[in-house]
């Protein structure tokens, strides 16, 4: 009888979820200005290039105006859309604002900037610590906060979204990535809480959770990677730009809240559910079935980890 209930007590919860739950969303891309950080280069052009095909607007902010003209350039040659491109430093505040300003209402914000340098804690600068903080966390801090007035005030009233660039070291924490990890981290507990205040405004908020990328960020951070880093990213196969670019539109299209990019990435995404937001009746099922396992499996694979930085550990001591 007692076996009965437990098995019963799910069920019935998914049902009440069902009943209760937030209703599907679409949020349109075509003729709507999509805002995009970081989008020079890397994953941040591929989005931009996949919202182009779908005949959004698209404005790029990013440090380089060389690198900005490089990828209007490579967008308008394949698309007919008007392209912006916004000279800043996420950093600073009063410019991040005046982009954002002359850019005008948005629709869908990208917030996909970011810098990572993978090193031991004990070894790494504060310097590069706090590199790492103010343009990953604090500079996702000042973008949405300028943009967000204007997002409020959009005269087209159908759904908005604010999507941030975490990453799957924003789901677990991997040796030599304490301090990006700390970063990314940051942003799930940023995405969440806002998505409490902005949803009046019919504001939906995503994150996206790639793996490693090839992407020249990564191509500059594998120059300080550690040795046992590198042994245990070499369990997840590398994804392109491009396949991350198009995955996130289609996440955001959708109002999705975790966006995850692969089929391990899925599985570390229920596991790592906890109490994120969940449109989907179908996920939400999945997540409630398969949580135990999943964790069951990701103890299995941090074992394997602790395997070998034990193994990494006295091989240097016996050197």
């Amino acid at each position: 009888m007692v076996l009965f209930g437990l098995l019963l007590l799910p069920i019935l919860l998914l049902l009440l979820y069902f009943i209760v739950r937030p209703r599907p969303i679409n949020i349109p891309i075509k003729n709507r200005h999509v805002f995009i950080t970081g989008g020079s280069m890397g994953i941040g052009l591929a989005i931009a290039k996949q919202a182009a095909s779908e005949g959004a607007r698209i404005s790029l902010l990013a440090r380089s105006v060389d690198q900005l003209q490089k990828a209007k350039e490579s967008i308008c040659q394949a698309y007919e859309v008007e392209v912006s491109i916004f000279s800043a430093d996420v950093r600073d505040y009063d410019a991040v604002e005046r982009a954002i300003n002359e850019a005008g209402s948005i629709n869908v914000l990208v917030v996909n900037h970011g810098v990572y340098y993978l090193e031991e804690f004990e070894t790494q600068g504060l310097d590069v610590m706090k590199t790492m903080i103010d343009v990953n966390l604090m500079g996702s801090f000042n973008v949405i906060k300028a943009a967000l007035p204007l997002m409020k005030d959009r005269k087209d009233k159908g759904p908005a979204s604010i999507a941030l660039m975490s990453s799957m070291a924003g789901q677990v924490g991997t040796y030599g990535f304490a301090a990006y990890s700390a970063t990314k981290f940051g942003l799930r507990g940023l995405a969440e809480a806002l998505q409490q205040e902005v949803l009046e405004n019919n504001i939906h908020l995503s994150l996206i959770f790639p793996p490693v990328t090839e992407t020249p960020g990564f191509e500059q951070a594998r120059k300080t990677m550690p040795e046992i880093t590198k042994i245990i990213s070499s369990t997840s196969t590398e994804m392109k730009a491009e396949e991350v670019g198009k995955i996130t539109i289609q996440g955001i299209k959708s109002g999705s809240f975790i966006i995850p990019c692969k089929l391990d990435g899925r599985a570390l995404a229920i596991a790592t559910a906890g109490l994120s937001p969940q449109r989907c009746f179908i996920m939400a099922s999945l997540e409630v079935i398969f949580v135990g396992l999943f964790r069951f499996v990701a103890l299995f694979l941090q074992w394997n980890w602790y395997g070998i930085i034990k193994k990494k550990g006295n091989s240097r001591k016996n050197q």
